[in-house]
C-alpha cells in the first residue's frame, strides 16, 4: 500500500501514514480479485469458443464430404428412368424408412458414404440383373402391345397412341383432382392422398404437376408423423423428387414453392449451422416461386415466415452466420409486415396463422392499436392446420400480457 513520504527532519520516531483507509484498502483487494475471476471465465470461455469452431470447421468438412457422396449416389440413380420401388405395402407409412438414422432405404448395396459394402452385389451382378429386368420388360411391353391391338379391332397406329394419350391425360386430370382434395382434407384423408400419388407414380413419373403433388404429399406426411426420423425421412424423399422434376421444370413456380417448404421442414431438427444453410436456399427457390408466380399469397406467406425468423435470429445465431457466410441473412420486422400484408391483399383471411404475424408485427413496432386490430381479425378465422392450432396459443399468450 503506497505510503506518504517522510521528510528527513521529522526523525527517527516518525511514521509512515498509508495513503488509503483501510476500508478502502479492503475495498482495492476485493477489486482485483473481481479482476481476477473475470480473467479467469474470460479464459474458459475463450477455450469454449475454441473447441467450439474446431467442432464446426469438422462438421462442415463432414458435411461437405457427405453432400459430394450423396451427389455420386443421386448421379447412378438418374440413369434409370424410374426409381426402384421401396416397397408394394400399404399398412404404414413407416415402411418406407430404416430404423437406425431415419434416411431413406435404398437397395444399392450401398454403405452411408457412398462406397459398395462386403454383401452388395457385384456390378456383373447387377448388370445381369438389369438386362434380365430389360428382357422381362420388352416381352411384358410386347404382351401388352398385342393385347391393345386386339382390343382395338385393328385401329391404325396413328389413331391407337391417339386415344392411349387421351385416355391416360384423362386419368392424370381426375387423379390430380383427387389429390387435391385429399390435401384439404384431414390426417386420414392426407394419408390416403399420400398412398394414392405413390401407386400411381410409376405411370406418371414423368409429368410435372404429378412430382410436385407427390412432393407435397411428402410434405403433408412429415407434418402429420410425430416421429422425428421419419419427418427427416419424408422430406428428404420428397425434396429428391423435386430435385428431379427441377432438372426439367425449372420455370415450375409450384416445384420451387414445395421445395423451399421441404427444405425447411428438414433443417427443423438440425443444427444453428444446417439451419442457416438450408435457410439460403429456402429464400433462392422462394423468390424464384414469387417470380415465377407472383400472384400466389402462399409464397409471400413463406417469404414473409422467412423474414421475421431472420429479424429475430439470436446472437449466437447471427455470430455462426458471419463466420460462415460472407453475407448473413438480413430481414427486418418491417420486411416480414409487408409481406404478410400483401398475402391479405391478395387473398384476404388467407390463414389465421398469416394474421396472427401481422398483429406480432405490429406489436414488435409497437404499434399497440394495429396490433389489436389484427388479432381481433385473427380471431374471425377457423383453425384448420395445425400451425393454426399453434397460432391462435400464441394469441391468447398475446392477450393476457
Amino acid at each position: 500500500v503506497p505510503r506518504v513520504p517522510v521528510p528527513v527532519e521529522a526523525g527517527d520516531g516518525a511514521m509512515a501514514v498509508p495513503l488509503l483507509t483501510q476500508d478502502e484498502q479492503v475495498d482495492v483487494l476485493e477489486r482485483l480479485d473481481f479482476m481476477l475471476r473475470n480473467i479467469s471465465d474470460l479464459r474458459e470461455e475463450v477455450e469454449e469458443l475454441r473447441n467450439s469452431l474446431q467442432h464446426l470447421v469438422a462438421e462442415i468438412v463432414g458435411e461437405v464430404r457427405s453432400h459430394l457422396e450423396e451427389t455420386q449416389k443421386v448421379t447412378r440413380r438418374r440413369r434409370f428412368l424410374f426409381p426402384r420401388e421401396r416397397s408394394d405395402s400399404t399398412g404404414s407409412s413407416s415402411i418406407y424408412f430404416t430404423a437406425s438414422s431415419g434416411a431413406a432405404n435404398t437397395d444399392d448395396g450401398e454403405s452411408e458414404g457412398g462406397y459398395t459394402t462386403a454383401n452388395a452385389e457385384s456390378d456383373y451382378d447387377r448388370e445381369s440383373e438389369r438386362e434380365s429386368e430389360e428382357g422381362e420388360d420388352e416381352v411384358s411391353c410386347e404382351t401388352v402391345r398385342t393385347a391393345r391391338r386386339d382390343s382395338l379391332d385393328l385401329v391404325n397406329e396413328d389413331e391407337t397412341h391417339l386415344i392411349l394419350d387421351s385416355s391416360l391425360e384423362e386419368g392424370l386430370g381426375q387423379l390430380l383432382q383427387q389429390a387435391d382434395h385429399l390435401h384439404n382434407g384431414d390426417e386420414q384423408e392426407k394419408r390416403e392422398g399420400f398412398q394414392l400419388l405413390l401407386n400411381n407414380k410409376l405411370a406418371y413419373a414423368d409429368q410435372k404437376d404429378f412430382l410436385w403433388r407427390l412432393a407435397r404429399a411428402h410434405s403433408d406426411m412429415c407434418e402429420i408423423t410425430e416421429d422425428t426420423d421419419e419427418k427427416r425421412s419424408y422430406a428428404s424423399d420428397g425434396k429428391e423428387e423435386l430435385e428431379v422434376a427441377l432438372q426439367k421444370w425449372d420455370q415450375s413456380a409450384e416445384c420451387h414453392q414445395w421445395y423451399a417448404i421441404l427444405c425447411g421442414q428438414s433443417s427443423e431438427h438440425e443444427s444453428i449451422q444446417k439451419r442457416i444453410q438450408t435457410g439460403y436456399v429456402f429464400k433462392e427457390h422462394i423468390d424464384k416461386a414469387i417470380e415465377l408466380k407472383p400472384e400466389d399469397p402462399k409464397s409471400y406467406y413463406l417469404l414473409g415466415r422467412w423474414c421475421y425468423q431472420v429479424s429475430h435470429l439470436g446472437w449466437l445465431e447471427k455470430k455462426t452466420a458471419s463466420a460462415l457466410f460472407e453475407a448473413p441473412p438480413t430481414a427486418t420486422v418491417q420486411d416480414a409486415l409487408q409481406n404478410f400484408l400483401r398475402v391479405e391483399e391478395l387473398s384476404p383471411g388467407f390463414s389465421k396463422a398469416g394474421r396472427v404475424y401481422i398483429a406480432k408485427c405490429y406489436r414488435d413496432l409497437e404499434n399497440k392499436s394495429a396490433a389489436v386490430l389484427w388479432m381481433n381479425l385473427a380471431s374471425e378465422l377457423p383453425v384448420n392446420t395445425k400451425e393454426d392450432a399453434e397460432s391462435e396459443r400464441e394469441l391468447e399468450e398475446m392477450r393476457s400480457v
